[in-house]
C-alpha cells in the first residue's frame, strides 16, 4: 500500500502493473523522450492551488495566494498559476523575468530578494513590482534609486521551522529579514522619504507539517507590526505570513490538514489584528512546495545492478545533477518500479546515480521490489525543487520535462544535448 498523495488522488495508478499519471503510461513517455525525465500533472497542480486558496478564502475574504515561484519556475507551471488567478512571489531577477514573460502583471508580483545588487534592484523597480525589503542597507539603496508607491519589509520573527536546518529562515541565526529594532528604523526611513503605502511580511521556513511554530512566530511578528504602526503612524495594506506549508515525503507521514491549519492560522490572524488594531489588511501566504511537489515524478532507467558482500547498488541514469535534494538535505523520496510490479519482499539496496561522487544517491538502504537492469524507476514528489535545482555537473545535459493532463501530454522543456554544454563558452584566443 502506497500512501503517497498522488496515488490517493487517483491521478497516479497502476494499469497492468505499469504506472500511469493522468491516464498516460509513464514508460511510454520514457521510451519516447528518453530518461531521466521529469513529468508533471497539471490537474494535481490546479487541485493543490485551489485547495489552499479555498481553505483561506472561506475563512477570510481578503486573501492572496502568492505562489513561491522558486519551487518550480517552468513556464507551463507559471501559466497554470496565472490562469488560476494566483499572485507570484519571486526572489531573483530571473524569476521576475519569467513571470513577466508568462503574462503576470506587475501588481500580481512580490519581489523578495536577499543580497540584492543595485542591478537587481533597478530591474525590479523598472518592472514596477512590489518590493519586499530584506535589510536596512537595501532600504537605503531603494530610497536612493526611487520612491515606489508601496513598500514592504521582511521581518525575522526569531522563530524558525523547517524540515532541514538549511530550510529554516526565521531564526536568530538566519540571514533573512530584519530583527525587531531594525524594522521600525526601516519603516521610518520609508515614511520620511514620502512613501505612503505599506505591507509587512515574514517567512519562517519550509517543509512545515506542524502548524505550531506559525502561531509562535505570529505573536512575535504582530507585536512588531503593531509597534511599527503605533510608533510611526502607518497602516498595512497587506500582511504576509510567508509560505512553508509542508508535504509528506515518507509513506508514514500524514499530509497537512489544510482545513485545520488555515482555521487555526486565520483565527490567530484575526485575533492579532484586533489586539494590535491593524484594521482589515489583505492576508497573504506564499505556498510553493505545497502546490507543485506531489505533482512531479522523475522517471529514471536502471543501467546496472552491482552486488558486493556489503551492499547492493541499483545504478540509475539520474544523479544529484538531476535531483539534488537527497544529497543536499538527506531528503527521502519514494522510489517505485514504474514498468511493472514483482511479487516478494524485494531487497535492501542503495539507488545511486552516474556521477563521479560518493554522495550521488537518490535513496539509501531502501527496500525495493526486485529491480532488474533495464527497469524504469519512478521517483515521487519531485515537482518542487527538482528541475530548478538541477545542474550540468560532470558535463551531463539536463533532462526534458513533460506536462500531462487527462490522457494528453506535451513536451514543455527540451532535453539538453552536448551542444548545450558549449553554449556561451569560448576558448581563450591564445589557446586556439
Amino acid at each position: 500500500m502506497h500512501h503517497t498523495t498522488l496515488f490517493r488522488s487517483g491521478l497516479l495508478e497502476r494499469r497492468e502493473g505499469a504506472l500511469n499519471l493522468e491516464k498516460v503510461p509513464l514508460v511510454e513517455l520514457a521510451s519516447k523522450f528518453g530518461t531521466p525525465l521529469f513529468i508533471l500533472s497539471e490537474t494535481r497542480i490546479r487541485e493543490n492551488y485551489n485547495r489552499i486558496y479555498k481553505a483561506f478564502h472561506d475563512r477570510y475574504e481578503k486573501v492572496r495566494i502568492y505562489y513561491a515561484a522558486k519551487a518550480n519556475t517552468g513556464l507551463s507551471v507559471l501559466a497554470i498559476m496565472r490562469e488560476e488567478g494566483a499572485y507570484l512571489d519571486v526572489v531573483s531577477p530571473g524569476e521576475l523575468y519569467l513571470a513577466l514573460k508568462t503574462g503576470f502583471t506587475p501588481e500580481r508580483l512580490l519581489y523578495t530578494g536577499v543580497s540584492v545588487s543595485d542591478e537587481d534592484m533597478q530591474y525590479a523597480l523598472k518592472s514596477n513590482v512590489t518590493i519586499n525589503v530584506d535589510s536596512l542597507s537595501q532600504m537605503e539603496h531603494l530610497l536612493k534609486m526611487s520612491h515606489p508607491s508601496l513598500v514592504s519589509v521582511r521581518v525575522n520573527p526569531e522563530v524558525g521551522a523547517g524540515h532541514h536546518e538549511h530550510c529554516v529562515t526565521g531564526s536568530r541565526d538566519s540571514k533573512f529579514g530584519l530583527l525587531r529594532k531594525d524594522v521600525v528604523k526601516a519603516y521610518r526611513m520609508a515614511k520620511e522619504a514620502g512613501i505612503e503605502r505599506f505591507g509587512i511580511q515574514m517567512h519562517i521556513g519550509s517543509g512545515i507539517l506542524n502548524i505550531e511554530p506559525y502561531s509562535q512566530a505570529m505573536s512575535s511578528f504582530f507585536a512588531t507590526a503593531g509597534n511599527v504602526s503605533k510608533e510611526i503612524g502607518i497602516g498595512f495594506e497587506f500582511i504576509d505570513l510567508g509560505g512553508g506549508f509542508g508535504v509528506p515525503y515518507r509513506p508514514e507521514e500524514h499530509e497537512l490538514d489544510i482545513e485545520q491549519a488555515t482555521s487555526r492560522l486565520v483565527m490567530d490572524f484575526k485575533k492579532q489584528l484586533a489586539e494590535h488594531q491593524l484594521g482589515e489588511p489583505v492576508l497573504c501566504v506564499e505556498p510553493g512546495r505545497y502546490v507543485v511537489s506531489d505533482a512531479g515524478i522523475l522517471i529514471t532507467r536502471v543501467n546496472s545492478i552491482k552486488k558486493t558482500p556489503f551492499k547492493e547498488f541499483v545504478n540509475i541514469d539520474a544523479g544529484f545533477n538531476t535531483m539534488i535534494r537527497p544529497a543536499m538535505y538527506g531528503s527521502y523520496h519514494e522510489v517505485l518500479l514504474a514498468n511493472t510490479t514483482r511479487p516478494g519482499t524485494g531487497r535492501v539496496c542503495d539507488v545511486v546515480g552516474p556521477l563521479c561522487e560518493s554522495g550521488d544517491f537518490i535513496a539509501r538502504d531502501r527496500r525495493l521490489e526486485e529491480v532488474r537492469q533495464g527497469d524504469m524507476l519512478a521517483v515521487l514528489n519531485v515537482g518542487a525543487y527538482g528541475f530548478v535545482m538541477s545542474s550540468q555537473y560532470n558535463s551531463r545535459p539536463r533532462p526534458a520535462e513533460i506536462l500531462v493532463k487527462n490522457g494528453r501530454y506535451t513536451l514543455v522543456r527540451e532535453r539538453e544535448d552536448f551542444e548545450t554544454l558549449l553554449k556561451g563558452q569560448r576558448m581563450a584566443e591564445w589557446l586556439q
